[in-house]
Formats: structure tokens, C-alpha cells, sequence
């Protein structure tokens, strides 16, 4: 009997183990972070938890207008999907998520949030705006203090080009006045997510958390912050994002949803990076398939839109950073190496949610027909509607850069005949105010050293950017002249750091009292046209009328019913008489104009253009 009773016991105290041994469920991620009251998305949560499947009965209390319409399961048992149903009527407020599996409970807290009053009728940037291109790295150090953080890899070394430098959102917090006093309306950063990658991570294209800023820029809260500040000055926010890959450093990245939330091959297969393949009816499918499923990079996990989650789920991640920090636009990197079809829904679902809203795609092509391809609304022979309203304009950024080049006596087709050819062509375009115009960019020589630093060239390069269609965008410091410290090794040396922006730098060029020589002469002249533009709706928006380059000199007219504005540029090494009598058609009920640089009275006869220079006259009708 002794011997049973010792038996029975150790087999309850086994039992108890057992039971005991059971682990809680613990819920790692729920995305959204949050919701609101009153939006026209519907809410799709993904919940990440080890086991989390098995506890698909999710119950909300009753009678509050928000309810689980439905729970789906992934390839992963570590993942739900859970559709939530929130009523016009609903009560902003948190609310319990309860998830059982019939036995055992767990409660989850979900903040669905009132709505900020006219949230939806948000303005984006337009015609309107001038952006200021920034990597933040290389920008400003508002807080040493984050510049290394023990929870990422890569840590700060500020003498290697290659490696992070500390720069961060405080920084740009802290430089914002200098922002827009030089004139520009919007600035556009390089990706603030986290990046934790074990080097480059400064560039921020490989983002290992969606809804998380990198610590060594600083936080979410502080990024709702610097949208204040940039506000509080009259500047809009956009936001560089990057659908087409994510980090292979990625929480989610070891233990996948679905097993086609990401391209997989059995050995690394890159990219062909040839998006024509999208709208070559010649192509192959081989082709297209590498195109869009092949890794940009071996840490750059190949994102497949064509999982109806997937895209879900970063439909609602654009729409959270919108509605949580208020900015203003979207950039999309690398835009036609997405899946085209579910990339056109993500737009959208965006203007959808915020009709006035403005998204950027980068499609790098000197192309203009494959460019336009992308342009939401162009006519395309298959149908095909991006509804992505902005592009950028590669091939005009390739033109001016090659016309820079081509300064003094060029040859037939050369010099400013590019800048022509390509505005030529705008009949192709849809929209062909709507689109984004640059002489460089993070990525691309600086446009000082494809002058040679030759200031006079580069004020013709800024009166371009301020005068012609389109939205114009300058990286930072060209305002400046900056170049790079050594071309030869590429993209790190170009992205150098903005003198001033930490301590104890030896000179601040956040002060206009410290500007000399050649970068003084051409910051003040941007400047100087950057705010002007501002209030020019003849060059937000005016129609445009050019006259074939003769010995590298280009002439165009931006005119409304109301104003013109006259520029001609002499890329010879020629002066130059303007041929005004040519120009008759637009001038002949003109009077006297007024030169906006100088201020003087412009009369239409006998107007001396020195070589390499460019004249900008504004008249009233």
C-alpha cells in the first residue's frame, strides 16, 4: 500500500509538471502598432507569437462597434491574421484582444485612437515645392548619446565614409531654420527606419523593423516631433520607403508568415534589374520573373506582393506612419522592381485613404516611354494604371548633367540640345508638371564635381531646377558646391558631412558668416531663386514654351494668363545678344521686364548673356 500511494504521487507530481512546464503564450508583435476611428481602411492585424496559431478564437468585447470579423492562420504557427471591424460610431480608446484556444486566455491591449480633425483632406507636396534632399547620417549630430545604442550591430566611426557617422533626427530638428531660410518647402530624408545591418547601415535601405525609427536616429516620438517642427516652418515631410526588399536582419525574416512572403531560390539569384521587361511585349518570362522576384542584394530579402497579406500589410504600414507622425508624401525606392499589379494597389489604397496625397516612384531609366509607363493615368497599350501620381525625371537629370559636360562650343545634338530633346518629348507624359526634376541625388555623382566647380555652371544648373516643369529637388550641400572627397571610390565619399553639424567642426556652414569664396557667390544666388519661386504660380504651374538650342544656348518661357518668365542660357564660351526678335510670338505684347536676380529694368533689346551664365527676366501681361 506504501509502495502505491509513493507511486500515485509521483505520477501527480509529473502530471503538475507537465501542466506547469506548458508555456504562456507570449505575443512578440502586433502590427498596425494602432489604429483610428473613421478610416476607410480596413484593419487587418498581424499578431507574431510562438504558437499563437493554436489560439485562433480572438474575442473583443461586445457592443463597443469594434468586433473580429474573422481570424486566418499562416504557413507559420507563430502567426495570425485577425480582420477587425470598427463601426463609424466606434469610441476612440483601448480595447482587449482575447485570445484563446479554448482552454487557456490571453489578453492583448489595442489602442484605436480618435482621428485628428481633417487628417483625410491632408495636403501633399506639389508644383508648388522646392525639396531638400538629406541623409541624416551625414546631415547634422543633434545627440551623441545615440550615435551607438547597445540594441544595433553597427556602431559609430565617423572617419570611415563607409561606416555610420552619427548624424540623427535632432540634428535636422536642430537645422531646420537653415532649411527654410535657403527657400526650399519639403524635405525629403533617406530611409529613418531601422537598418541593422553589420555595415552601410547608414544608408537605410535594408530596413529590419517597419514601424520602428533606428535609435541612432532617434524615436518614433521624435519623428511625430520632427513633422511638427518641419510644419511649424512651412516645410512638408516625406517619407523614403522601401516595399521591394526588406533586411535579411528583419525580426520576421527566420521565421516567415507565409513561405512565399518572400522570393526564395535555392541558390542567391539577383535581381536583372531590367524593369522594361514590364512593358516589353518581346520579353520573356524567364526575364520578368528574375526581374521582380530576384534580391537586389544578398542581405535584401526579394518582398513578393503577390501575397495578398503582404500587401495588406504594408498597405496599412504606409497608411499607420501617415495618420501617426502627419507627414506629407511618400518616396518609393526602387519602384518598378515591385510586383506592378499589387504596387498599383498600394497606391491606391493610400489615395484612397487620403486623396490629396502625393507619391514619388524612383524609375531609373534615361528611357522617356518606359518612364511615363509608370506614371499613373499615362495611356499604356496593355492597360496598365500605376496610379503612382509623381515620377522622377531621370532622363532630364541625365541631360543636364551631360550639357554640364558639354559647356562651351559643343557639337551638333550636344550640350543644351539635350535639355531641349528631352522636354521635347513631354508629350509623352500624363501629367508632365507632376514630376519630380533633379541635377543629382544620393546616389549619383555630386553635381559639383560633374562641373568641375565651375560656379557659374552650377547657377545655371539651379536656375534650371527653379525654373523649369516640375517639382525640383537638390541634395544637400550642392547649395554649397559640396563635393566628394575622393570620386574614384563612389557612393560613401559623395555623401559627405555637412560641415557645422558636429561638434567641433572646424567650420559651420549652417552660418551664412562663414561662407566664402565660390560657395558664398553661389549659395547666395540659390537662395535667392529658391524663395523666389515660392510664390510663383507661373512656374508652379504655367505652361511652357522653348525654341531649339542654337551654339549651346537654350531659351524658354514659363507664362500663365497673367506673367512670364524668360530664361536663356549660354553654355558657350561665347557671349551672347539675346535674339529677342525670335521670340515674337510671346513677346510682341510685352513690355518692360524685370531681371529677377538683379532687380534692374530688363527692355527687349540688346540684352548681353556672358558665356556660361543664364538670364532670368519676369514680366507682367
Amino acid at each position: 500500500m506504501k509502495r502505491f500511494l509513493m507511486m500515485a504521487v509521483a505520477i501527480v507530481a509529473l502530471v503538475g509538471t507537465t501542466t506547469a512546464a506548458k508555456p504562456k503564450l507570449k505575443i512578440e508583435h502586433v502590427e498596425p502598432l494602432s489604429w483610428w476611428v473613421g478610416m476607410s481602411t480596413p484593419l487587418q492585424l498581424m499578431i507574431n507569437g510562438e504558437g499563437v496559431s493554436a489560439y485562433d478564437v480572438v474575442i473583443l468585447p461586445e457592443g463597443q462597434g469594434v468586433e473580429v470579423a474573422a481570424v486566418h492562420k499562416a504557413d507559420s504557427p507563430n502567426y495570425l491574421f485577425v480582420d477587425v471591424q470598427i463601426a463609424t460610431d466606434a469610441k476612440a480608446g483601448d480595447y482587449t484582444l482575447r485570445f484563446t484556444d479554448g482552454r487557456r486566455k490571453h489578453d492583448v491591449k489595442y489602442t484605436i485612437a480618435e482621428r485628428k480633425e481633417g487628417s483625410r483632406e491632408r495636403e501633399s507636396f506639389t508644383t508648388a515645392d522646392f525639396v531638400y534632399l538629406i541623409m541624416p547620417d551625414r546631415f547634422a549630430n543633434g545627440n551623441p548619446d545615440n550615435d551607438s545604442t547597445d540594441d544595433t550591430v553597427e556602431k559609430v566611426q565617423r572617419s570611415n565614409p563607409g561606416r555610420r557617422h552619427g548624424g540623427d533626427l535632432q540634428g535636422i530638428i536642430d537645422h531646420l531654420d537653415y532649411i527654410a531660410d535657403l527657400g526650399a518647402t519639403a524635405i525629403w530624408s533617406t530611409p529613418l527606419l531601422l537598418d541593422d545591418e553589420n555595415g552601410a547601415s547608414y544608408h537605410g535601405y535594408s530596413c529590419s523593423d517597419y514601424y520602428k525609427i533606428d535609435p541612432r536616429y532617434g524615436t518614433n516620438e521624435l519623428y511625430r516631433t520632427y513633422v511638427e517642427e518641419c510644419h511649424k516652418r512651412g516645410l512638408k515631410v516625406i517619407m523614403d520607403i522601401v516595399p521591394n526588399h526588406s533586411s535579411t536582419t528583419h525580426w520576421w525574416y527566420d521565421d516567415q508568415p507565409f513561405e512565399d512572403w518572400t522570393h526564395q531560390w535555392d541558390s542567391y539569384t539577383q535581381s536583372n534589374w531590367t524593369f522594361s521587361t514590364n512593358m516589353d511585349y518581346n520579353a520573356s518570362s524567364a526575364d520578368l520573373y528574375q526581374m521582380e522576384s530576384g534580391w537586389f542584394d544578398r542581405t535584401m530579402a526579394d518582398m513578393n506582393l503577390d501575397n495578398p497579406y503582404l500587401l495588406r500589410y504594408f498597405q496599412q504600414w504606409a497608411i499607420w506612419w501617415i495618420e501617426y507622425s502627419g507627414l506629407d508624401g511618400f518616396r518609393v525606392d526602387t519602384y518598378p522592381y515591385n510586383e506592378k499589379m499589387p504596387m498599383s494597389e498600394w497606391c491606391k489604397a493610400v489615395m484612397t485613404e487620403y486623396p490629396n496625397f502625393n507619391i514619388v516612384g524612383e524609375v531609373w531609366t534615361s528611357s522617356i516611354p518606359q518612364l511615363a509607363y509608370w506614371q499613373g493615368g499615362n495611356y499604356n497599350k496593355d492597360g496598365f494604371n500605376s496610379n503612382l501620381k509623381s515620377i522622377m525625371d531621370f532622363p532630364l537629370h541625365d541631360a543636364i548633367r551631360m550639357a554640364m559636360t558639354e559647356s562651351g562650343n559643343s557639337g551638333w545634338g550636344q550640350g543644351m540640345t539635350r535639355i531641349y530633346d528631352v522636354v521635347s518629348h513631354d508629350f509623352v507624359y500624363h501629367d508632365m508638371q507632376n514630376m519630380m526634376i533633379m541635377a543629382a541625388n544620393h546616389d549619383t555623382d555630386r553635381i559639383a564635381d560633374v562641373c568641375e566647380g565651375d560656379v557659374r555652371l552650377m547657377k545655371i544648373v539651379h536656375t534650371l531646377l527653379c525654373t523649369m516643369r516640375g517639382m525640383p529637388q537638390m541634395l544637400y550641400g550642392d547649395e554649397l558646391m559640396f563635393r566628394s572627397t575622393d570620386r574614384s571610390k563612389g557612393h560613401p565619399t559623395l555623401r559627405v558631412d555637412f560641415p557645422g553639424g558636429w561638434e567641433g567642426d572646424a567650420v559651420n556652414l549652417f552660418d551664412m558668416e562663414q561662407h566664402e569664396g565660390d560657395a558664398k557667390e553661389l549659395f547666395d544666388y540659390t537662395r535667392h531663386l529658391m524663395n523666389w519661386r515660392k510664390s510663383k504660380e507661373v512656374i508652379h504651374t504655367g505652361k511652357t514654351l522653348h525654341f531649339i538650342d542654337r551654339d549651346n544656348t537654350y531659351a524658354f518661357f514659363r507664362y500663365n494668363d497673367t506673367d512670364v518668365v524668360f530664361v536663356y542660357v549660354n553654355n558657350s564660351n561665347d557671349e551672347k545678344v539675346v535674339p529677342w526678335s525670335r521670340y515674337k510670338e510671346i513677346t510682341s505684347t510685352l513690355g518692360e521686364g524685370r531681371d529677377v536676380i538683379t532687380g534692374e529694368s530688363v527692355v527687349m533689346e540688346n540684352l548681353k548673356v556672358a558665356p556660361r551664365s543664364v538670364r532670368v527676366i519676369e514680366f507682367s501681361r
